[in-house]
């Protein structure tokens, strides 16, 4: 296991709603976050359920929810900070990400 500290953060508030989701769908797993091309900034987040990491994973633990990121994209998301956020108008995670240069509208694309 890779200590939370060195390259990605997820909050609090981010960590009770993906373990409130997984609870919810009775999925079992970790949350891969990954990079992968398109979007339309160049370059988009994966955001999804996976049961078990690849060998080559890099895995990291926050209170007991399991984060799942592949070598490559970890270039990527080095400093990375996930979070959920409410407001009146919309509710989602948000991804605080120090490698992007710039970001689409919807905030789920990037070039970096």
């Amino acid at each position: 296991m890779t200590t939370a500290e060195q390259e990605i953060q997820v909050t609090p508030k981010a960590i009770q709603k993906i373990r409130t989701t997984f609870e919810k769908m009775g999925a079992k797993g970790g949350l891969r976050l990954g990079v992968l091309g398109g979007g339309c900034s160049g370059l988009s987040y994966q955001f999804k359920f996976d049961a078990q990491p690849r060998p080559k994973d890099k895995v990291f633990d926050f209170d007991g929810v399991q984060i799942f990121v592949d070598p490559k994209s970890i270039l990527y998301l080095h400093g990375l900070t996930l979070d959920y956020k409410e407001t009146l108008m919309q509710s989602g995670f948000v991804f605080e990400n120090p490698n992007a240069k710039k970001s689409c509208g919807c905030g789920t694309s990037f070039t970096a």
